[in-house]
């Protein structure tokens, strides 16, 4: 197997990749909202935004949408706190949010990737018995039209849209592929397709190979699927690789965390108040056997959960590089209108009380990727100098 590192133009439109989730939802209407907030929305406020509008509408020389004027003005709202991980999200926007954190979708099951000089949208991945790799699709594809329509001079969100609205239930795909004279026409069926966030294989000397993609509600059956299908086939050492992983839901770290940790705790949170709530391990499934984590930059949110509670409590062997330094939860807080807001909420705390939010967590055995392999799409595992300094650092473990 080798490991592929790509930008993700995913199925679903934009990704929350940095999203460490897990607090509970509620869902504010506007009476609610001014019931609790008195004073807060003032007269003043109400009446200026009435007359910008009314006052752009009669000058402007264009056309105007009351829909999305309005639709900005809440996004400038939450862009004016300056937070990179605070939004505001349309229906249609939240659907796709969190549609992509369930891990699974009605889709073709493949990812996209656009050249921003080109405009051409070429498939990247297909994923194993999805729709696509059944229908014929290759990674290397380009998508020249959708359902008859040119795709030359659209966004890579456009396109997906269109995959996804095929009004039959079929995707018409005309692509260009690589040793072929001529396009070809690929027709795939939507279908539920349960995204693979996780990757496994068998190493040499019974070394146990686990790759977590992403933190989502798929995540943790999926590793326990791939766990207990390598101790099958003698599983005596592991090696979870969290490389390029930028975080998911809290709840699903905690889940896969779970069946590593001993008893007791796995991470907390503390909000602006001071309050605290602890997530906890019962130590039921503690693994019993040497353990390395691969780390690098890209490494966030979740995934330092991940590799913070292991350095904490001393299972296994960081092997990397400094994580990316996230360490801070945001909450969706949906609206009665479908739409709804994401914002930092609190921030979280390693098992030893670590704040790592700006820092990151460094590795115990520090190793950058080789020059050469760092631009590369694909590496290999025999290429993969920091995966095999951690297959040695496992072997030497008793």
């Amino acid at each position: 197997m080798e490991r592929r590192k790509f930008f993700r133009g995913f199925l679903l439109g934009i990704l929350c990749t940095l999203l460490v989730g897990g607090v509970g939802l509620k869902v504010y209407d506007s009476v609610q909202y001014r019931e609790r907030n008195q004073g807060a929305v003032t007269d003043a406020f109400v009446q200026k935004a009435k007359f910008i509008e009314e006052t752009v509408k009669d000058s402007y020389t264009g056309e105007t949408e009351d829909s999305l004027m309005e639709e900005y003005m809440y996004k400038g709202m939450m862009a004016s706190l300056g937070d990179p991980y605070s939004a505001y999200y349309t229906q249609e926007e939240y659907e796709d949010l969190t549609t992509e954190t369930t891990g699974s979708y009605k889709g073709i099951g493949v990812v996209m990737q656009q050249n921003t000089d080109t405009m051409q949208v070429e498939v990247v991945r297909c994923y194993e018995g999805a729709p696509g790799e059944k229908a014929g699709l290759l990674p290397g594809d380009i998508i020249i039209q959708v359902n008859g329509e040119d795709t030359s001079s659209m966004e890579l969100s456009e396109v997906v849209d269109m995959v996804k609205s095929s009004e039959d239930g079929t995707a018409h795909i005309t692509i260009a592929r690589e040793g072929e004279k001529d396009y070809l026409q690929i027709d795939v069926p939507l279908e539920e397709v349960n995204i693979p966030v996780v990757a496994h294989e068998m190493l040499e000397e019974n070394i146990g190979y686990i790759a977590l993609y992403e933190f989502m509600e798929q995540t943790e059956p999926q590793y326990e699927a791939a766990f207990q299908e390598l101790k099958e086939q003698g599983m005596e050492r592991l090696i979870v690789d969290v490389r390029g992983n930028p975080g998911g839901l809290l709840t699903s770290v905690c889940d896969i965390l779970e069946d590593i940790l001993p008893e007791g705790l796995i991470v907390y949170t503390e909000d602006k108040d001071g309050s605290r709530r602890e997530y906890t391990s019962n130590g039921e499934k503690e693994l019993d056997m040497p353990l390395a984590v691969l780390i690098n930059g890209s490494s966030a949110s979740a995934s330092e959960i991940f590799a913070g509670a292991i350095q904490d409590y001393g299972l296994g062997t960081l092997v990397g590089t400094t994580t990316y330094g996230k360490g801070i939860v945001q909450s969706l807080i949906p609206l009665s209108d479908g739409s709804a807001v994401k914002t930092t909420t609190a921030k979280y705390y390693t098992p030893k009380g670590r704040c790592i939010h700006g820092t990151g967590i460094e590795p115990d055995v520090e190793v950058e990727l080789a020059e050469e392999l760092q631009q590369q799409a694909v590496i290999s595992h025999q290429e993969d100098n920091q995966l095999q300094k951690a297959v040695e650092i496992v072997k030497d473990m008793e």
